[in-house]
């Protein structure tokens, strides 16, 4: 027979919008699982959950009344101490069978076992499966207890005396398995089989719930709410999708996942509708109005098929009249003295050129050990025209120079001052009005950029440099200060900075290592700071590996390439692929375990390596005939790893697998002729040298 279903509904106050997603799905995981380890359900039970703004829910399928009787197994003591030499139980035995609940009679049927290098005794027990509601409540007191609840409330109950804490104050506990009530309590609350539908357009005042499995059903005739999250988010993608396909032009609302998910925590029952403001409101930037209709209303801009914004947006209520018209009317009042002081702080900004607002920067305190913004500026200026210098000369250098004197300006404009996340992207809007070339313009917009993972790179040459400039100049100063990243703290985001700059590298082929880029940073800050140039290599190392083992190469393969330092990150990748082709070689197992042979014996050398290898010190035909060998392989593959071709040039080592191995079974290295010795290590260190050009393959040794 099959066992009924169960469900929980938690009846609150409205939920915080930003945190309802994850608390729902942290109710139902937690709860399900407390109750498969419970043995009430099993571990494959489906298991759906609800969230909306005032409920917490959970179904899970097939839940038993009481969990099946299990076995247990306890260990006592060792025999020796248990029994007496005449088989007799002691009295530490006699005080831990009262302890278990048994008594004498069972002893007879204790079971003797070994356990480690002694005899025990073990008590074979059944431990009863819980009941229901025993297991419901302690999986409830689990789930409160565990819920990421991001700042918790501190309410009284009816009787006003008892505290309670919570996200919000509860105000009804359903727990229905099939059609019966468990008799579960939480939060002052005793579990029954009422709920309550929406605030306005719910059929009835109360909703008495037939049984488990028609909750969702009975929650959408009678309470008109979309109780599941999941469902109600796909049912307001459906009517955006609807309402702006209805509004014609090709137009789309805009697309973003987090402000759907708010939305979506917001309404239990969700009804687009079409809105527009003043044309007018267009001659402003649209990331203002874009960014003001989101964060401030939850509103959905549409935009054409070019990504251009228009004068319609679409708004989702959680009400369904009859006649919509004041509500869309009510709407569009709200949005329209947000739109007017957008257009005012854009008119107001561009009374003053960014140039003229640079100098105020000196009253901006960046960081009290770093000075000022002003001070910030100056550094950041210097970083980029050496690096500027160095991708594109003198040109590249002064447009660089000239992008960073304007970079951080729109800091003190109006707009940015009330919309912080626009900052880059005003400073692109007012250099262009002041009449600065467009190249300029555009590294002021973009360089924060990579902003985060996924986003764009720096659009042109200018912005590029001034970008690497920036994040250099924060991270050398704050590790010169000591402010590094530690656990999960990372306050300055030093960590994004390092995989912006890795990003850059990389994907835009720059000719540059990092080393470099390092150095032409250290010198802006003089004595504010100590050089932290080893520590960051280190830093950017890690970013770097995990970057790449995310992206599907294995540890191995990452610590072979990044054991060799490469500064020229745009050449990783084509080494990697080079290891990884190697590492598919027959042979290549026997190379990398005689590469760490030779690595060992290279570090054990006291004093300088020997460099000169004198072929009439041979003795045997194996180090003569890995000589001939390498002359030959060194130079092809050397010729290959400068063509950049590092897949040719390690394949070109597979040659030396025969030779190499020869000259181990053979030869001593260490030889007690200190001539000869030299000699053999110098011959190694020629190998050794000319294995580990493309990466350290030591690394790929079992």
């Amino acid at each position: 027979m099959t066992a009924p279903t169960l469900l929980v509904e938690l009846f609150v106050e409205e939920l915080p919008p930003k945190a309802l997603k994850k608390l729902g799905d942290e109710f139902a995981g937690t709860l399900a699982a407390s109750l498969k380890a419970q043995g009430l359900a099993a571990a494959d039970a489906a298991v759906t959950s609800y969230a909306s703004p005032r409920r917490l829910g959970v179904q899970v399928a097939q839940v038993a009344a009481k969990a099946a009787d299990r076995p247990l197994q306890q260990k006592l003591m060792p025999v020796a101490v248990a029994l007496t030499p005449d088989g007799q139980p002691t009295p530490a035995l006699l005080k831990k069978l009262t302890a278990l609940g048994a008594d004498a009679s069972v002893v007879p049927q204790l079971k003797r076992a070994m356990d480690g290098k002694a005899e025990a005794l073990f008590l074979d027990t059944v431990v009863p499966g819980a009941t229901l509601a025993e297991g419901l409540q302690k999986a409830l007191e689990e789930t409160l207890a565990k819920l990421p609840i991001p700042k918790v409330m501190t309410y009284q109950l009816a009787d006003g005396w008892t505290d309670v804490k919570f996200v919000r104050p509860a105000h009804g506990l359903v727990a229905l398995h099939g059609a019966a009530v468990v008799p579960v309590q939480v939060l002052g609350l005793t579990a029954g089989r009422v709920t309550q539908g929406h605030r306005f357009e719910a059929l009835v005042p109360q909703i008495e719930l037939t049984d488990a499995d028609s909750y969702a059903a009975q929650m959408i005739e009678q309470g008109a709410v979309i109780a599941g999250f999941a469902e109600r988010k796909a049912e307001i993608a459906r009517q955006l999708q609807a309402a702006a396909l209805a509004a014609g032009q090709g137009l789309q609302p805009i697309d973003d996942e987090a402000l759907l998910d708010e939305v979506t925590a917001l309404v239990e029952r969700p009804n687009v509708l079409a809105c527009q403001f003043e044309s007018e409101f267009l001659g402003v930037p649209q990331e203002c109005l874009i960014l003001t209709m989101k964060a401030n209303q939850k509103y959905f801009p549409l935009l054409d098929a070019a990504g251009k914004l228009t004068n319609r947006f679409l708004i989702v209520s959680n009400i369904r009249p009859d006649d919509a018209s004041a509500v869309v009317g009510g709407n569009e009042r709200v949005v329209r003295p947000r739109l007017a002081d957008a257009k005012f702080f854009f008119d107001q900004d561009r009374k003053k050129s960014l140039e003229s607002r640079v100098p105020g920067l000196a009253k901006v305190v960046y960081h009290g050990k770093l000075g000022t913004q002003g001070e910030r500026v100056d550094r950041v200026r210097a970083i980029a025209r050496t690096i500027g210098e160095q991708l594109g000369g003198a040109a590249l250098a002064q447009q660089a120079d000239r992008a960073a004197l304007l970079a951080k300006a729109d800091l003190l404009t109006d707009m940015v001052g009330e919309f912080p996340e626009l900052q880059g992207i005003m400073g692109g809007y007012y250099a262009r009005h002041d009449g600065e070339p467009e190249a300029i313009a555009f590294a002021v917009e973009d360089h924060y950029k990579p902003r985060f993972a996924g986003d764009d790179l720096p659009r042109n040459d200018v912005g590029l440099v001034v970008a690497l400039a920036d994040k250099l100049e924060t991270l050398v100063g704050l590790f010169g200060i000591g402010q590094l990243p530690t656990g999960d703290k990372d306050p300055f985001a030093l960590r994004r900075h390092a995989l912006g700059v890795i990003r850059m590298l990389v994907e835009r082929q720059l000719p540059v290592g990092l080393d470099a880029l390092v150095a032409a940073a250290v010198p802006a800050f003089g004595a504010l700071i100590k050089d932290p140039s080893e520590a960051l290599q280190v830093f950017f190392s890690e970013r770097l590996g995990g970057q790449l083992r995310e992206q599907g190469y294995t540890a191995k393969e990452v610590d072979a390439v990044l054991a060799l330092a490469p500064q020229r990150l745009a050449d990783v990748k084509n080494r990697l692929d080079a290891v990884r082709a190697f590492a598919a070689l027959p042979e290549a197992e026997s190379l990398a375990a005689a590469n760490k042979r030779v690595g060992n014996i290279l570090k054990k050398v006291e004093g300088s390596l020997p460099t000169e290898v004198k072929p009439e010190l041979f003795a045997e035909a194996a180090e003569k005939a890995l000589f001939e060998a390498l002359g030959d392989v060194q130079p092809r593959s050397a010729q290959l790893f400068d063509a950049g071709d590092y897949t040719a040039s390690l394949k070109a080592l597979a040659a030396l697998r025969a030779p190499v191995d020869a000259f181990f079974d053979d030869v001593m290295v260490n030889a007690e002729d200190p001539a000869l010795r030299a000699n053999r290590l110098a011959l190694l260190g020629r190998l050794h040298a000319a294995m580990n050009r493309v990466a350290d393959l030591s690394r790929l040794a079992v």
